[in-house]
């Protein structure tokens, strides 16, 4: 488990580069703060002890991301080198199938950093902000907190939405439901059809897998429950914000056509360990 102090120089580091590069790092804080194991995540100091360089690792089934940032200042020195190595020895000894790196666009020390490790772009992720337009009310969906009962539909949702392995969804899934008052299932006609999540901290309300099945799909259903979350996070005075693929234009039109704006992006990049 991170120390407070960890967090709030990860936190204080991450600040300093976001200012410095203009651009939005994604530390996927809420796995930070859940961490029951410190081995994920990789720390260099300097000799008054102030954090310059931080990386973290984030398993997501058999998939593996890693991120990181370093002081402005310390910058082509080695030391995120030095960390990154450190962290693919430890990605091979745990076994995980498929690596990403993740890096915000417009960095270009991160892309410097990405080309000389042989990494290759693999695609691109909006992150979005909802812009306060009008939503109309809707009463015939119901968006309800997931119970251990929805276990088995959840991990249906990401084999059948998201494409993901069985394996992989259950894993996902096993740390979600270990507390899922977070998730929440979209029920039509008394009928389970599809879920999201939603992560608030310091006034932003994040929504994450928001999935719908494939053969409810097309009518209209994604559309009034991201209208309903959307006014209710908002209503409860939060902005509201979500990620989604480039390359996946269904649902960025649906995104688009509720209000929300792209506002930065994240690129990703395969690597293969040596």
């Amino acid at each position: 488990m991170l120390t407070t102090r960890q967090l709030q120089a990860i936190e204080q580091l991450q600040k300093e580069c976001e200012i410095h590069d203009h651009v939005q790092l994604k530390l996927n804080w809420d796995m930070l703060r859940e961490r029951n194991t410190e081995s994920f995540d990789y720390f260099h100091y300097d000799e008054n002890g102030e954090l310059i360089a931080f990386l973290g690792l984030y398993a997501f089934g058999s998939t593996v991301e890693v991120c990181g940032m370093v002081k402005p200042s310390e910058r082509r020195k080695g030391h995120f080198g030095r960390l990154f190595h450190l962290a693919m020895e430890d990605v091979k000894s745990n076994g995980y199938k498929k690596i990403l790196l993740n890096a915000p666009a417009g960095s270009d020390g991160a892309v410097f950093f990405l080309n000389k490790q042989g990494a290759e772009y693999a695609f691109s992720e909006h992150q979005m902000e909802w812009r306060h337009t009008p939503l109309e009310d809707t009463d015939d969906i119901l968006l309800r907190q997931a119970t251990e009962e929805d276990f088995e539909m959840s991990v249906h949702l990401s084999v059948t939405a998201f494409g993901l392995d069985e394996d992989d969804a259950r894993a996902m899934e096993n740390h979600r439901f270990a507390d899922h008052a977070d998730t929440l299932m979209i029920d039509v006609n008394e009928e389970t059809v599809g879920k999201l999540r939603v992560s608030r901290e310091e006034g932003q309300a994040w929504i994450y897998g928001f999935s719908i099945l494939p053969e409810y799909q097309g009518r209209g259903i994604g559309r009034k429950a991201l209208r309903q979350v959307v006014k209710e996070q908002s209503s409860a005075g939060y902005t509201v914000h979500l990620e989604v693929e480039t390359r996946n234009d269904h649902a960025l039109r649906l995104y688009e056509s509720v209000g929300f704006e792209a506002v930065h992006v994240q690129n990703y990049y395969k690597y293969e360990c040596k």
